[in-house]
């Protein structure tokens, strides 16, 4: 759904850019709320994996293919402010160094697919983790649900930025009913992506699941009267250096996914038009469409420039904007890190739970 430039006009485009850059400053500041020195590396890798999978378009219809968005997956492992940051981190590596998604769209695109689907997908999370049994499973039900209704909801809203500052005439009603309609079906890929990813990082580590967290029970006893917190049994507590292991052991398990994803599988991709590409094209939006500024880079079109061979060309362009992608995320949520750290005082303490 990478809207590329020409599609919007220049004072919406404009307009969706100082909304974006608004929503990024705020998620900065969210995110410092969000981010420990567990969830910081994972941060980085979530951007990096999200980057991976959307190289793998998937048919939908006669003609069309999806991918993922990401946003729904990436508030729900980190974050909603946090998941804001990592899609915005994806789609500025994929404008600057593969020439896709228009740069003065930039606005347009983070609007659409980093904000609309993370607050959206979490609003939908959060009610029905409210709802539903405090289960893992409920985690997992929950994400489906949340991912599917976040694709429509980003289409929804390209169709309302296109009614107010698309640059051709045609009707705003074909294109909601064009756009809605195949992004449903696209949403149900976003959702089993999301669903089987969030329920597979909870199978080893559910501690660090952010939507999950609320599924931690806290322990009490009732002193004098009084509810208070107890300390954890030593037993629950996992040894620090043990608890490092396997963080670290789920880190490298998802570089190693989502280099294979991007460097191997995603030759395997479908090589039909996104459901934006596709509506545009029928419906005519596509019109006033302009070549992107970095159309002559060496990694456009995710390839490598001057590498005949279409298998290595692609598979080397997903490894670099992995490596690129983990070490730009990686860098951002190292910085508000340690805006947190200076914050947060010393004397402060951590409440004891209890794993679900």
């Amino acid at each position: 759904m990478h809207v590329p430039d020409g599609f919007i006009n220049a004072p919406v485009s404009a307009a969706t850019g100082v909304l974006a850059a608004g929503a990024v400053a705020v998620s900065l500041r969210g995110a410092r709320r969000e981010l420990d020195e567990r969830t910081a590396p994972l941060a980085g890798l979530v951007a990096a994996f999200i980057f991976a999978v959307q190289m793998l378009n998937f048919p939908v219809a006669a003609g069309t293919s999806g991918h993922l968005l990401g946003g729904a997956l990436a508030a729900i492992l980190v974050g909603p402010f946090t998941g804001v940051l990592c899609v915005s981190v994806v789609l500025l590596m994929q404008g600057i160094l593969f020439a896709d998604g228009g740069l003065t769209a930039l606005g347009v695109n983070i609007t659409d697919m980093a904000l609309t689907t993370t607050v959206v997908s979490y609003a939908v999370f959060r009610l029905l983790v409210k709802v539903l049994p405090r289960r893992r499973r409920s985690v997992t039900l929950a994400s489906f649900a949340a991912a599917l209704v976040s694709v429509p909801a980003a289409a929804v809203t390209f169709t309302l930025i296109y009614a107010v500052g698309g640059t051709t005439d045609v009707s705003p009603g074909k294109v909601a009913t064009a756009m809605i309609g195949v992004h449903v079906l696209i949403g149900i890929g976003e959702a089993a992506i999301t669903g089987l990813t969030v329920s597979a990082v909870i199978a080893v580590r559910p501690d660090l699941v952010y939507g999950a967290r609320d599924l931690q029970q806290r322990l009490k006893l009732r002193v004098n009267g009084t509810l208070v917190d107890a300390p954890a049994p030593e037993a629950a507590r996992p040894a620090p250096a043990t608890a490092r292991t396997s963080r670290r052991r789920l880190w490298l398990g998802g570089l190693a996914a989502s280099l294979v994803l991007a460097g191997f599988v995603s030759f395997y991709a479908s090589s039909s038009p996104d459901g934006l590409e596709k509506v545009a094209h029928d419906q005519g939006i596509d019109q006033k469409a302009r070549q992107h500024a970095a159309a002559d880079s060496p990694l456009a079109g995710y390839g490598v420039k001057d590498v005949s061979d279409a298998r290595l060309s692609g598979g080397l362009a997903g490894v670099i904007g992995v490596g690129a992608t983990i070490t730009a995320g990686s860098g951002v949520f190292w910085v508000v890190r340690r805006r947190r750290t200076r914050d947060v005082s010393p004397a402060s303490t951590t409440p004891a739970t209890e794993n679900i």
